[in-house]
């Protein structure tokens, strides 16, 4: 089984090897080797632990970009039933990178929209790697005033590594289609979750981001900037993209300790991707949490607070 183990895995992948070979060889001489493979599988997840504990804001980077992490269809699959995906923008075309539709979730009626980015090479592509363009942007919008329209609180799942950046995507008017999303998700009266799930990329990121309450499971990134951007601008050199990431501060412990975040969502340990129903499991706590919270709370007291809350953001100096 290929589990694609990064490389500041490569003990734990070692380990996992061995226990492999010793299931194979149990299953093939039907030898009793239980207790050397409950051995291994001890000190297989004591070595884990060990290496997550301290894992640095690049390695963080790289586990939110694995390939194997949960995509947005992964969790709308756990986490909700009667999903109904809308498409189009009813102006251009319908873009793939981004999906959504009215769906329940634990029995109340919501609106999911989320990034998608695809798995294997052919949906990369159709999807754009999760990158949206103009028309996906204002799919959003388009849904984002039906749950108005309905009264329906709004969920997006975040997980791009930024807007579509090509030339026609400008043409289209890129920009105006980020900020009449962020100018919308401001006025919205519905509450609003947004839940970072891998990468949280730029205004591509914060054009479903503009929400009432912010979480981000444990090894996703939400920045204003790649590490490798940021790297090529402040040292014209994109190898220093680890350095960068630690000086963006892009984790999810760190906005949290900057109050951007409110809430991080465990992963299961080694990450979502080892375990995507029980990283479902604890979203879905997280997410009604926060649902309850926000329902019991007048509508005009949840746009005031939202405003405020993005007002607020940084710290600055007048000296």
């Amino acid at each position: 089984m290929d589990r694609k183990f990064l490389d500041f895995e490569r003990p734990i992948a070692d380990l996992e090897a061995q226990l492999d070979a010793l299931r194979n060889v149990s299953d093939r001489q039907a030898t009793d080797l239980n207790v050397d493979i409950e051995n291994i599988k001890r000190e297989s997840r004591k070595l884990t632990r060990t290496i997550f504990a301290s894992l640095s804001p690049w390695q963080k980077t790289r586990m939110a970009r694995h390939p194997l992490r949960p995509h947005t269809t992964d969790y709308l699959q756990r986490l909700c039933t009667e999903f109904t995906e809308l498409h189009g923008d009813r102006m251009f075309a319908d873009d793939p990178s981004i999906i959504g539709g009215p769906a329940r979730l634990d029995g109340v009626a919501v609106m999911c929209i989320g990034h998608e980015k695809g798995r294997d090479t052919q949906h990369k592509l159709h999807r754009n790697f999760g990158m949206p363009r103009p028309e996906g942007y204002r799919k959003a919008r388009r849904l984002m005033r039906l749950a108005e329209r309905f009264r329906l609180p709004i969920i997006t799942f975040i997980d791009t590594p930024g807007a579509d950046p090509g030339v026609e995507a400008e043409q289209r008017n890129q920009g105006e289609a980020i900020a009449g999303n962020l100018a919308l998700m401001c006025d919205l009266t519905v509450p609003s979750i947004g839940v970072v799930i891998g990468e949280g990329g730029s205004g591509g990121a914060l054009a479903l981001g503009v929400t009432d309450r912010l979480c981000m499971q444990q090894y996703s990134t939400y920045s204003v900037i790649s590490p490798e951007g940021c790297a090529s601008i402040l040292w014209k050199d994109a190898e220093r993209a680890s350095q960068a990431a630690g000086v963006l501060g892009l984790t999810a412990d760190k906005l949290k300790e900057l109050e951007f975040v409110d809430a991080i969502i465990e992963e299961p340990l080694g990450g979502a991707h080892r375990d995507v129903d029980q990283a479902a499991h604890h979203m879905r706590s997280v997410v009604l949490e926060l649902l309850r919270e926000l329902l019991d709370m007048p509508a005009e007291q949840r746009r005031e607070q939202r405003r405020q809350r993005f007002l607020n953001c940084g710290f600055y100096s007048e000296d």
